[in-house]
């Protein structure tokens, strides 16, 4: 009897869940054994449990329940506890995904001890080494055997840091396979809201911890509700950031509705209709584009260019007039119309379960 493939899937952080989802289920129908570890790198019980249940995830077979520290302390630890579950599962691959702490810890403790390492969404850059997560996806896709792309530039990416070309499968966006599965299942808007809001999401360090750069961030979003709602999902960090600046009271005094972190089908129906977004967010550069939303990245690069020269989404940087400048061209025009990037169909996680099951062979 030909043993099982045994692939294990790895989640740590909020955008994990989007983009493990498609590929969880996609080996299940090729009847692959895939196991998920969280490794509680984000740790909120009520979000995760949330995001289990509006994305019918399977449990995890393990919680390393890892939570906060600094980066070293975070993917030291994750180091630790993951090598004995390694050991005990004896898996065919480890299965990483995106740029967090979590993926560079996984791949390095499998790769140093022999077990193949997959990666999706293998190839972004935006060649800004300040940060954190852009020395995550160097590595992780250096110590990768099967690099999976989500648009044509990531593959050029790889070859040029000297990735065999054959290690690299160009498959789609995963992320996008769960927003159309999910399209039809957002949740409607608060009530009092018909769409045609602005929606906010900031997090990055880069923004949100200096309160010079948030208070000039918060002005322009104060300028934006004065003509039209704007709707702003705080990040647990954001929130206290905003606190410490003493930021709050400008925000809901200009009308700005602030929400509590949201699950995936309220975010999806916050998007959708939305007639701006302003993010930092990389997965929501993704998002907006497949949903043909105008976005503007408050970032000076992003690593997500496509969503840029064929997408939705406009990089504005951080000064208030490149910002509001970019804001009143798409409620004056309707902002670039855009275009969904190849192989953005809702179909990544099968070709991923494909090349899987075709090269891969069970651990004896």
């Amino acid at each position: 009897m030909k043993k099982q493939l045994n692939i294990l899937c790895v989640v740590g952080a909020r955008p994990n869940f989007m983009k493990i989802g498609p590929v969880v289920a996609a080996l299940g129908r090729a009847g692959v054994s895939a196991p998920l570890v969280h490794t509680g790198q984000h740790y909120d019980e009520a979000m995760n449990d949330r995001f289990f249940t509006d994305l019918g995830l399977p449990r995890p077979e393990v919680n390393l329940e890892v939570g906060s520290g600094t980066h070293a302390q975070q993917t030291a630890e994750i180091m630790i506890r993951f090598e004995p579950v390694l050991d005990r599962l004896a898996p065919s691959a480890v299965l990483v995904v995106g740029d967090v702490n979590s993926t560079i810890a996984c791949a390095l403790v499998a790769a140093k001890k022999g077990i193949p390492v997959v990666h999706v969404e293998a190839g972004l850059r935006s060649y800004d080494r300040t940060m954190p997560e852009e020395i995550n996806r160097i590595l992780t896709d250096q110590l990768s055997d099967y690099l999976f792309t989500t648009e044509q530039d990531a593959e050029n990416n790889l070859v040029k840091e000297g990735i065999p070309p054959e290690k690299i499968f160009f498959v789609g966006n995963v992320m996008i396979d769960t927003l159309l599965a999910n399209l039809d299942r957002a949740k409607p808007l608060p009530d009092g809201l018909q769409g045609g809001h602005g929606l906010v999401t900031l997090h990055r360090p880069s923004n949100v911890d200096d309160a010079v750069i948030l208070t000039r961030l918060v002005d322009c979003l104060v300028q934006m509700a004065g003509e039209l709602p704007v709707l702003f999902p705080v990040h647990p960090r954001t929130r206290s950031k905003l606190e410490a600046a003493t930021l709050v009271n400008r925000l809901t005094d200009a009308g700005i509705i602030l929400l509590p972190p949201q699950g995936y089908l309220e975010m999806l129906g916050l998007m959708k209709s939305a007639k701006v977004v302003v993010t930092d967010s990389g997965g929501i550069q993704e998002e907006t584009t497949a949903l043909g939303v105008p976005c503007l990245t408050v970032r000076e690069n992003t690593e997500r260019p496509i969503t840029i020269d064929k997408g939705t989404n406009t990089l504005v940087g951080i000064d208030p007039a490149h910002i509001l400048a970019a804001f009143h061209d798409i409620l004056a025009t309707g902002g670039k119309a855009g275009r969904i990037p190849d192989l953005w169909d809702g179909k990544a996680g099968e070709r991923i379960a494909h090349v899987l099951t075709e090269r891969l062979s069970p651990l004896p």
